[in-house]
């Protein structure tokens, strides 16, 4: 009996975790996770722009 109320729960989770995520990203009245969410999309942006500086894409491409 408890069985599928789990796998219930279980998926009816994923998606309750995902709405608590949303809820916490786009919540406008919380000044401090509205920081750490800006400070989060920051420090996600500094590093993608910091590995992807390394290419150059007119360099000639090797030849296999």
């Amino acid at each position: 009996m408890s069985g599928p109320t789990k796998k219930a729960a279980s998926g009816s989770g994923v998606s309750e975790w995902i709405s608590r995520a949303c809820r916490f990203a786009t919540d406008r009245n919380d000044f401090r996770r509205n920081l750490l969410v800006n400070l989060g999309l920051f420090a996600a942006g500094v590093w993608v722009a910091r590995n992807l500086s390394d290419f150059d894409l007119m360099a000639p491409q090797p030849v296999t």
